[in-house]
């Protein structure tokens, strides 16, 4: 299924961490790879990856929760689905990447799928300032638990 998204990666001294996600490899369970952004002086500071596809991004998070970074401290991982108004954050914390919420913002879920054989869906991201109807908000209990990162 057709679902663009991006995400970009920002994290301080991890050049030789992010340097193989910079390559394709078919042994990931996500595919693509990542470009670097330089900064004034040069330095990669970040890097970024657009994805077309659903099942193509399957595990990401999973993947960089799994890679030693010299200063986790310093990972953020910001992740913008079709339909999200803005980018949304995620941060180590407590050894694993987890959404923070921003001010102004609230995730849309919807109810979980009838089986697994449908992907999971990252809900939509919304700007609560906008002045705009709302969705109606899923009860935690009925939303699918599986990442769709």
């Amino acid at each position: 299924m057709s679902r663009d998204a991006e995400v970009i990666v920002l994290a301080r001294w991890s050049d030789e961490v992010m340097e193989p996600l910079t390559q394709d490899d078919p042994e990931r369970t996500w595919r693509g790879r990542f470009v670097p952004i330089s900064g004034h002086h040069g330095y990669e500071f970040g890097w970024a990856l657009e994805f077309d596809k659903v099942h193509h991004r399957k595990g990401l998070l999973r993947h960089l929760e799994s890679l030693a970074w010299p200063h986790p401290h310093t990972v953020q991982v910001l992740l913008r689905d079709q339909d999200d108004d803005c980018f949304g954050l995620w941060m180590f914390q407590q050894g694993r990447l987890l959404e923070v919420t921003i001010p102004g913002t609230e995730r849309f879920h919807q109810p979980a799928p009838p089986t697994e054989d449908y992907a999971p869906d990252p809900g939509v991201l919304l700007r609560t300032d906008r002045g705009r109807p709302l969705p109606e908000q899923t009860p935690e209990a009925l939303r699918d638990t599986r990442s769709p990162w």
